[in-house]
């Protein structure tokens, strides 16, 4: 222990020096000692998150209950049932019958009875093999499957054709012939081909293996199968001697795909392990499904056949076989039953017929509990794989009590006699033992599985289904033995290539280094642009939640080698929109507060004070770069975009950060192409904006969707918009209706089409294919290119993912929040983009959905039927709300249709002139006065509804149609409970319907031509002490005295005249009156500037290089090689050798001179704003490859009148071609709805439910009857049936994506449920979250008081009198000034205090056994490394010392001649 604690810094590299300025470090001035202390706001969501957890924590302990239980009881009841069936199939049976009365009867089995138990057994055997074939003609219409080959279908329809013929045979033949036990015993020697190939498929992987003793068990359990089915198959007469061991031999050839390995040493072994059915299963099983019903169906015909009945009767006595049959039941008694007379022999008995009917209802129950136990046992089975809890085991219950379901003439066949008699020598019970190792080790596989979390079905199983019949073989053996990958393309010859490009790869390079290729790197990039301290405040500590978390476990990684599935490489870059002043290089106030807020982020986080080093400063050819290293040790870039050198706005910062962090620094670097392909693979870009808010576990969540699917291009959370008002109310619900109901759709029949750029996951690779990133940098031209391609850039990027073919997903249990518009106005601004960008996305999808169906798998012709449905409700919802509200009208102020037709288009029509007409600001104006006014008419709207459905009743289309809408979203809000307070905002969403779905769709198609984005566009006030030095940028255009005089003139002011020299004083005359506050502003900004003139003049010249700022030493090694930098040294000195001269003759030249060059000293690095860090410069290659990247795609785009004026030209008719189209479709559809709603009496269709009846009565007797039913139009109903078609697609989605969500969940949460010794915690995979655990409480910057577990900070309530407040402010300040500088320095600290103090154990692990068992394991680890480190040192060196001695004492012996490799020399 002392020797980690002694060299753990020395020999990994120590910490990483964080803070620099030692007088930040300093104590504070007495008078100084006062401090703020950062909020709670971090501790109370850390505690709300531990809440959390403990809630997942108990439901995971109950996933592992149910799903046992269930899987157990499943399997077992199943099988008792098959037993219970195949019982009544024996010819000639008779039975005892239980009829509750002390009556000796006995039940002969009819042919009526095996008629109908045999058909129960069919349609036990077919219900999964319907399932499977819906599943694939799902996965045909939904997903992109490949066609199979002849061999690829033709060999898996004869292995399972076998398989269904020897299921039947075993059901119809084998199983009656056998009591239960016997039958239970028969069901395990069911594996003999899987032990055969497995068997043959064997190969040696290494030298180290136990190649041979595995080749040996597997031909034992073989053998063993074999003598058990030969020692029962002797012990038969006739046809089941010979029909036993073929049943057994063609059962068990169903689960040969899973024991047959690509690389096994037979060749047809090898042949059939490369087949690849993975891709092209589903089409096979289309046929396949179907196909073995008719053969098990023949299978039944041939067992009646054998026992001598005419197959026929199965039709012939179908229908009497279902339904009550006679039953024959004898009675045996003796003749005389006095006691008094001798004992009556055996003949003497006599029997009495009896005649009773069957129960129709037991068969029917039968089917029902062995299908649904069958299916349960599956479901639980792959449920508890996929969430990896695979700790069962299937338990074969031989003897069941009857349910009371079953008549009392259902028996099982049960043996008789004595147990040892009959069981180990009569039934051979000892071959059942041997049945039972030879099938456990064949299926050894499920007890060891390989695991990762939320594997695919296709992965976890071999089959898409399971055999209802054998449920616990078919899932024992089915499990997959080697987790294969499912590759993208299908293809064997890729494959090969890429194993064999693997293959020398490894042989090529650094294993390690391979290794360290397959941890995921994540660039977090934030775009900024206006964003307001707060806003940033949210994102940088989501930053610094990051860094601290992969601290932890790179802590783990680094000192205890704890491997820990969840590791990744981070860091994060933020690019700053238009992050200069206007009319200088000085950052703009913005950055400032980026600056400002960084530290106080940080605070929050670590719930201390901390103070990062100053940012390292890089001027750039874009503008400048910042870089901090954060307390975790991660970097934090800021790139600083000045958009007169750079494009900006947020689409040209994605590409920028595309092509510099996967074009530059991974394409660039000089590694084979193998291991790029390899690092493209695990990069991801993890796009965010400037106000997000998250936790590292919703990140962690995207990164396990792209484990689990290599075609994933792209991820999504789940976003939530924060903010307060009623604008807030209503995007919350959206949003969560959004999220729950239309991308979990998307999600699940085919893909999300819009990964928000605000938090979403994109891999590197796919980002990097054809037509993706490099299309991504095409400057619109055209009219619909500037909608599609800057107002939505982020669904533009996701078209262009799913165009290649990769997928897109969501995941519901990754949150984050975001900012909101909180006004009306800025609500409505950003919709305008976002509304006709959605539309051209999906059109431009759409229209070329064939060439799309194509390349990606997971859109299918389906799924373009459903976007097309929706994009036709999108053009129609104008037209739909326009009618709701003339309905509206009508029901609750009874006023006829035609005046609610007026009064409704009124005001459409007037918000449609003024959206022609007027400016914006008119424009949101008027929509807000108009939407305050519908609000209220749609609380009308709701008596109204009430009114409705009383008149018509529940049953009618409006009444069920609302209790379905709102029905669907009280269950969405149940099962997202986290979400629940959502639902109270749908009235705010219900009341703004007509402003949202018709006005809001008017304002966005109006100013269609308007291409600026309209939020955060905030002019910046200039203020005198925000004003800096101005570059000139033009020659003066007059000459003479004034023109020399006015040289330094920042411009004429309107009214005013002003005559300067050479900037040391200035005359300005006003020619108007001014107000006094603006001259004092002039005034003060001129003293400024005269100020910072005489400052430039005192400074003694020289060299701009040679001024007095921080350079590090590779920035000055750099400068001096670079060629670019030596030709401006050059240039700068001999310029300011003649300084004094050009001073006198030409001061205008001499300004020139003293002018600022922005990659070698530009102005904003001198701002003190940003702090006294090093200066540093790019590298030639960096530098290289942004001017090259700029110039070819990042160049500000010049200013050409004429080309605006044609691109708003055309931008406006494009809006007048889009307004025509959506007015047109609108006005038909609003015409034809309404005129046939006022022709209801002529064209409708009856509604068939809710009817209501006329009776008319004369003197008591009706006379009439007449029925009133409701009148539909034809048109709405099916507009409202296609809509009700699509909720409910989408609500049976959001059921599945929920399910999903909820495993997900459950998989990325560990428990332990007993405590380990020391030697075991190590091997288990709770040991590395425990561990992680106790690195982050170690690894807290946060010490002293509060620290520990369950512990607060803040001083509780009423102690005010007793708080020793000066102590406490001294205490304070000693301990910050000893706090540790970073992340891992005080993890060192920590845990070195903590191991050599068992008391401060006792007390941080108190009651925590867990805890203090992994902390020991912890110590142990490190010691084991330390002195595997410190010996491997130890050889080299004595190694070295050796060859050093070794190489004196040859040269002191002169040359020897004993090698021939060494030629002679003289010495």
């Amino acid at each position: 222990m002392e020797q980690f604690l002694g060299d753990s810094e020395d020999e990994d590299g120590g910490g990483i020096p964080l803070q620099r300025d030692s007088t930040a470090r300093a104590l504070r001035k007495g008078w100084d000692k006062a401090e703020l202390l950062p909020p709670d706001g971090e501790t109370q969501a850390f505690e709300a998150e531990a809440s959390y957890d403990l809630f997942i924590k108990i439901l995971k302990i109950l996933a592992y209950l149910i799903s046992f239980g269930l899987t157990l009881a499943g399997a077992v009841v199943s099988k008792g049932i098959l037993l219970l069936m195949t019982s009544q199939l024996k010819v000639g049976r008779q039975v005892p019958f239980c009829n509750g009365k002390k009556r000796n009867l006995e039940a002969r089995i009819e042919i009526l009875e095996r008629i109908v138990w045999s058909w129960a057994i069919l349609f036990a055997f077919a219900f999964p093999e319907i399932l499977t074939f819906f599943r694939s003609l799902r996965i045909w219409m939904f997903k992109q499957t490949h066609r199979p080959t002849l061999l690829q279908f033709f060999i898996p329809v004869f292995f399972q054709t076998c398989h269904s013929l020897g299921l039947s045979l075993l059901v119809y033949i084998i199983l009656p012939s056998m009591d239960v036990v016997r039958g239970a015993m028969f069901t395990n020697s069911l594996s003999l081909v899987p032990a055969l190939f497995s068997l043959l498929s064997r190969r040696r992987v290494s030298e180290s293996d136990n190649w041979l003793i595995l080749s040996g068990m597997d031909g034992l359990s073989m053998v063993l199968m074999i003598a058990g089915l030969s020692v029962w198959a002797i012990s038969k007469e006739g046809t089941e001697a010979w029909v036993l061991p073929l049943a057994a031999l063609l059962v068990s050839a169903g689960w040969w795909e899973n024991y047959v390995e690509r690389g096994a040493i037979f060749k047809p072994m090898r042949f059939l392990g490369k087949l690849e059915l993975t891709h092209n299963r589903y089409q096979t099983y289309l046929f396949l499904s179907l196909w073995k019903i008719v053969v098990f169906f023949g299978g039944l015909c041939l067992s009646f056949w054998v026992s001598g009945d005419n197959p026929s009767i199965l039709f012939s006595d179908f229908y009497d076989s279902f339904y009550r049959h006679p039953i024959r039941f004898s009675e045996v008694r003796p003749l005389i039953s006095n006691d008094s007379l001798p004992m009556i022999t055996g003949d003497e008995l006599y029997e009495q017929e009896h005649e009773g009917r069957s129960s129709p209802a037991a068969v029917h129950y039968a089917i029902v509990l062995q299908v649904l136990t069958a299916l349960l046992a599956y479901l639980s089975g792959k449920f508890a794989c996929k969430i990896g809890i695979q700790s069962f085991s299937f338990a074969l219950a031989l003897s069941l009590s009857v349910p009371d379901l079953f008549p009392g003439y259902l028996f099982w066949d049960c043996p008789k006699g004595s147990f040892v008699q009959n069981f180990l020598i009569d039934q051979h019970g000892w071959v059942w033992v041997l049945w039972i190792l030879a099938h456990a080790w064949t299926s050894i596989h499920v007890w060891s599985p390989k695991f990762k979390r939320l594997e695919l079905g296709e992965i976890l199983f071999v089959e898409p289904m399971y055999s209802s019949l054998l449920v616990d073989q078919s899932l024992l053996l089915n499990r997959r033995r080697i987790e294969l990958p499912i590759y993208s393309n299908g293809e064997e010859e890729e494959e090969e290539e890429n194993v064999k490009a693997y293959k020398e790869l490894r042989s090529a390079e650094d294993p390690s280094l391979l290794e360290e290729d397959n941890i995921p790197k994540i660039y977090a990039c934030a775009t900024m642009w206006h964003e307001i301290k707060s806003e940033m405040k949210e994102m940088l500590k989501s930053v610094f939640r990051m860094d601290e978390d992969q601290a932890a476990r790179r802590i783990g990684r680094k000192y205890f080698a704890v491997m820990d599935p969840d590791y990744y490489e981070l860091e994060t870059h933020i690019f700053f929109d238009d992050a200069f002043t206007k009319k200088s290089n000085a950052v703009n106030v913005y950055v400032k507060d980026l600056v400002e807020s960084l530290e106080d982020a940080g605070n929050q986080v670590h719930e201390t004070e901390i103070h990062l080093a100053p940012p390292k400063k890089f001027p750039t050819p874009y503008g400048g770069r910042l870089e901090w290293t954060l307390p975790g040790g991660t970097k934090l870039f800021v790139h600083l975009k000045d958009k007169t050198l750079i494009r900006h706005k947020k689409r040209w910062s994605q590409v920028m950060y595309m092509y510099y962090l996967l074009g530059h620094r991974l394409l660039e670097r000089e590694i084979p192409v193998s291991r790029k392909e390899r690092l493209a693979e695990n990069t991801f870009i993890l796009a965010l904006d400037g106000d997000i808010d998250f936790k590292p576990g919703a990140v962690h969540l995207l990164v396990d969707l792209m484990r689990k699917n290599k075609n994933l291009g792209a991820a999504c959370g789940r976003i939530h918009p924060i903010g307060s008002g009623l604008m807030v109310w209503y995007q919350k619900f959206e949003y969560a209706i959004g999220h729950w109901f239309q991308k979990a759709t998307e999600h699940v029949i085919g893909c999300v089409l819009c990964s928000p750029g605000c938090f979403s996951l994109f891999r590197g690779k796919a980002l990097l294919d054809k037509n993706v990133m490099a299309k991504y940098t095409t400057t619109a031209t055209e009219p619909r290119h500037y909608v599609q391609y800057d107002q939505g850039e982020d669904r533009w990027l996701c078209t262009l993912l799913l165009q290649q073919g990769y997928r897109v997903e969501y995941s519901a249990a990754s949150d984050a929040l975001t900012h909101c518009p909180e006004q009306f106005g800025e609500f409505f601004t950003q919709r305008r983009r976002w509304v006709p960008s959605t539309m051209a996305n999906i059109f431009d999808l759409l229209q070329d959905y064939k060439r799309t169906i194509r390349t990606n798998p997971d859109i299918s012709y389906p799924y373009v039927g459903y976007q097309m449905m929706l994009m036709v409700g999108s053009i129609l919802g104008p037209g739909t709300i326009f009618l709701m509200l003339i309905g509206a009208f009508n029901a609750a102020f009874r006023i006829p249709n035609f005046d609610c037709f007026l009064w409704n288009i009124v005001p459409v029509a007037l918000f449609i002139f003024v959206c022609f007409f007027t400016e914006s600001d008119t424009q949101l104006m008027v929509a807000q006065i108009l939407s305050a006014g519908y609000a209220l008419i749609m609380v009308a709207v709701v008596v109204a509804l009430l009114m409705q459905i009383q008149d018509d009743g529940i049953l009618a289309p409006s009444s069920l149609f609302l209790f379905l809408v709102a029905g669907s979203f009280v269950i969405a809000g149940i099962l997202h409970p986290l979400e629940f307070d959502c639902l109270p905002h749908g009235l705010v969403y219900y009341i703004t319907i007509p402003s949202m779905y018709l006005l809001l769709i008017i304002y966005s198609l109006m100013n269609l031509h308007v291409v600026s984005w309209g939020t955060r566009e905030v002019v910046e006030e200039e203020t005198p002490d925000k004003v800096v030095a101005v570059e000139i940028k033009e020659e003066q255009k007059n000459n003479g005295l004034l023109g020399f005089l006015n040289s330094k003139s920042g411009g004429k002011k309107e009214g005013s005249f002003e005559l300067s020299f050479a900037g040391l004083f200035k005359l300005m005359c006003c020619t108007k009156p001014v107000e006094e506050k603006y001259e004092l502003v002039q005034i003060a900004s001129s003293l400024t500037d005269i100020s910072k003139r005489l400052d430039s003049m005192e400074r003694p010249s020289g060299s701009m290089l040679g001024e007095q700022r921080r350079f590090s030493s590779a920035a000055g090694l750099r400068m001096a090689e670079s060629p670019f930098f030596q030709t401006i040294e050059e240039e700068t000195v001999e310029e300011f050798e003649d300084k004094d001269s050009l001073h006198s003759e030409h001061p205008k030249i001499l300004e020139q001179v003293e002018k600022r060059n922005y990659l070698v000293n530009p102005e904003w690095i001198d701002d003190p704003d940003l702090k006294d860090g090093q200066v540093d410069f790019l590298t030639g290659q960096e530098l290289t490859f942004w001017r090259e990247m700029m110039d070819k795609y990042l160049l500000p785009l010049m200013k050409d009148a004429k080309k605006e004026m044609k691109d708003t030209e055309e931008l406006i008719e494009l809006r007048n071609k889009s307004i025509f189209f959506f007015f047109m479709v609108n006005a038909v559809f609003v015409v034809a709805i309404f005129l046939l709603q006022n022709q209801k009496e002529t064209i409708y269709i009856t509604w068939p439910l809710g009817s209501t009846y006329n009776m008319t009565y004369s003197g008591g007797t009706l006379i009439y009857l007449q029925e009133n039913s409701l009148h539909l139009e034809p048109i709405g109903v099916m507009f409202v049936g296609v809509f009700a078609i699509i909720l409910s697609i989408q609500f049976i989605c959001m059921l599945i994506h929920r399910f999903g969500t909820f495993s997900h969940i459950l998989a990325s949460t560990l428990i332990d449920f007993c405590s380990r010794d020391v030697e075991v915690v190590a091997k288990d995979m709770a040991f590395e979250k425990e561990g992680l655990a106790i690195i982050r409480t170690l690894q807290k910057l946060k010490k002293g008081q509060g620290e520990g577990k369950g512990r607060k900070s803040r001083t509780t309530v009423g102690d005010v009198a007793r708080r020793k407040t000066i102590q406490a402010l001294e205490e304070r300040n000693q301990e910050l000034h000893q706090r540790p500088a970073n992340i891992e320095t005080a993890f060192n600290l920590a845990f070195k205090e903590l191991a050599q103090s068992p008391d401060k154990q006792d007390k941080l692990f108190r009651g925590e056994r867990e805890a203090r068992v992994t902390f020991q394991q912890l110590a142990r680890r490190r010691s084991t490394l330390v002195d595997r480190r410190t010996s491997t040192m130890g050889e080299r060196m004595r190694g070295s010392v050796g060859e050093r001695s070794n190489s004196e004492e040859r040269q002191r012996q002169g040359p020897t001649f004993t090698n021939p490799i060494f030629r002679m020399e003289e010495p």
